[in-house]
């Protein structure tokens, strides 16, 4: 049968939209151990940790860069505002940490009403993120966005920085555990939700019973919350912002084993984890004496595990092509006769019979925009009739 038209009515067209989700791992082994030697270790420069010049974000891919075969999964950088205590002409990258800070927050914030960047803030708590540590993620994990209430991230928080399991035994997870229904839509972006500290625990997942940070999670006179919040995530930009005080020494507000992490803060405590507590007079040396590229590689090898659900939106338009018993039963095919006569008919009063192989979609101006083939001819007579159901996913 061919060229035969039909035009749809408005109930012969609906819309449908479909949320495809792909669970995304991504092992610690891969952040800071697959491709580690002793002579590269903590440096960044691991085969599959690509640095630059410019120094104001590494990059991080699944297999070594150089490799045909390595995608790239990831950036991590550091910045602060011009505000934060830690900022300081003097300071290494000052510059440069700034402007990572602005142009994250000019993207993901936005203006307020007298045209200035706004600071990072947690809604929960209205704390200002004035030091902020960012993981965007490649559109390749991500695709559309980054499903609500998906989210992991587990941090080692003992020991130094350090790679190895010292700094694994006692560890903490953030995750997005309103997401699903408490997100927040004021954002250039999109939506975004807060990350909020879930549990402490040591390498056996029990709860840490010499960890004084513990009370983290217990003492909700200090911090307002069982789970005080930590960081945000963009879900449509996938793109996590984390607070710098997760990484200060318990003493500082933060969640990292003084004993042994004292002097190694990455946050002047506006945006602290636990509220109660001040912030000494000391501490700043690794985020305002290293550069991007050494603060990003002590938290990269901090990292245990990685994990959410990524999200693919399908929209489609179904159109029902309905054929009635009065339509179709003819072909202006040329080979639908022989002789002037129709092939399938011996007798003028034998019933009209076609087969129907493809469905096409024209413009109003009769212009072919899409065909579907039919698995097997379908046999079509006066008798008979049916809905073909042609989806146009896009």
């Amino acid at each position: 049968m061919a060229n035969t038209f039909k035009n749809f009515l408005s109930n012969d067209i609906a819309q449908a939209r479909t949320l495809l989700h792909e669970a995304i791992p991504i092992t610690g082994s891969i952040i800071s151990g697959t491709y580690d030697d002793s002579s590269t270790k903590l440096l960044g420069s691991e085969n599959n940790i690509k640095t630059y010049g410019h120094g104001m974000f590494e990059s991080i891919y699944d297999y070594p860069y150089l490799s045909s075969s390595a995608n790239h999964i990831f950036d991590m950088t550091f910045g602060y505002h011009a505000e934060s205590n830690m900022s300081a002409s003097g300071n290494t990258q000052n510059a440069k940490k700034i402007n990572i800070y602005n142009q994250m927050a000019q993207q993901l914030v936005g203006y307020d009403a007298t045209g200035s960047i706004k600071k990072f803030v947690l809604p929960s708590n209205s704390k200002k993120m004035e030091e902020v540590f960012f993981i965007p993620f490649s559109r390749l994990l991500t695709k559309d966005e980054v499903k609500k209430g998906s989210f992991a991230l587990e941090l080692g928080i003992d020991d130094g920085f350090d790679h190895g399991q010292l700094c694994f035994d006692m560890r903490v997870k953030l995750s997005d555990l309103s997401g699903a229904t408490g997100y927040h839509v004021d954002s250039p972006v999109g939506e975004y939700g807060e990350l909020f500290l879930e549990t402490t625990n040591d390498g056996a997942g029990a709860l840490s019973a010499n960890l004084v940070q513990g009370e983290v999670i217990t003492d909700a006179a200090s911090v307002g919350s069982s789970k005080p919040a930590c960081g945000l995530i963009y879900y449509q930009a996938g793109i996590i912002a984390i607070t710098g005080g997760v990484f200060n020494g318990f003493l500082s507000g933060g969640l990292l084993h003084d004993a042994n992490c004292g002097t190694t803060n990455l946050g002047d405590g506006d945006g602290t984890v636990v509220a109660a507590q001040t912030v000494g007079a000391t501490g700043f040396q690794m985020a305002s004496g290293s550069t991007i590229a050494e603060v990003s590689n002590a938290i990269r090898n901090r990292i245990w595990n990685i994990s959410f659900n990524n999200t693919t939106e399908l929209n489609s338009t179904i159109y029902f092509c309905r054929v009635n018993h009065n339509d179709f039963n003819y072909s202006s095919n040329p080979t639908y006769l022989s002789g002037s006569r129709l092939r399938v008919k011996t007798r003028s009063a034998d019933s009209p019979v076609s087969y129907c192989t493809t469905i096409g979609l024209y413009s109003a101006d009769n212009e072919l925009l899409a065909t579907a083939k039919l698995s097997e001819p379908l046999r079509k007579s006066p008798d008979t009739e049916f809905t073909l159901r042609v989806r146009l996913d896009y």
